[in-house]
């Protein structure tokens, strides 16, 4: 079982070796989590997911993370071709994990997937994808960032 660490404000200040963007399935980086990224990583990130996307919903793909501390973004799609719900965000917190484990990374930084532009509920989320990333290996450290306080202590109640 993975390592669960609880953190609240703007995953683009995460200093380990990847965070998680909250994508749609075309890569593009517009509002949320992935306009932050956008900003502070810089132009290249999104040059990297023209030349990737699109993807299905549900899937994930890594690029570089441009200006941010991170080494890697790996972009987790939730929505585009078929509005967010809770299986989306199942699938796609267990490709990012995958993308993870497969690059070898020993922490990775969530976001809530799915609750900011998808709108799904924020209690709901926290509950999904703690059981998701419950699965992940223990090799892995996972922080599961709430940008208020309020999703950051719903994510402590469903852990």
């Amino acid at each position: 079982m993975a390592r669960i660490r609880v953190a609240e404000g703007d995953i683009t200040g995460f200093e380990g070796e990847a965070i998680v963007n909250a994508a749609n399935n075309w890569l593009k980086l517009g509002a949320g989590v992935a306009g932050a990224i956008l900003r502070k990583g810089g132009p290249s990130i999104q040059e990297e997911c023209d030349r990737i996307g699109p993807i299905r919903v549900g899937e994930a793909a890594v690029t570089g993370a441009g200006n941010l501390k991170a080494r890697y973004v790996i972009h987790a799609a939730v929505l585009g071709d078929e509005p967010a719900s809770l299986d989306t965000v199942r699938r796609a917190t267990r490709s990012a994990l995958e993308k993870a484990v497969a690059l070898g990374l020993k922490t990775v930084a969530f976001p809530l997937l799915g609750t900011g532009v998808g709108g799904l509920p924020v209690e709901a989320v926290a509950r999904v994808m703690v059981e998701e990333i419950r699965e992940a290996p223990d090799t892995l450290e996972v922080t599961l960032y709430g940008y208020r306080k309020e999703d950051a202590e719903a994510i402590r109640k469903a852990l």
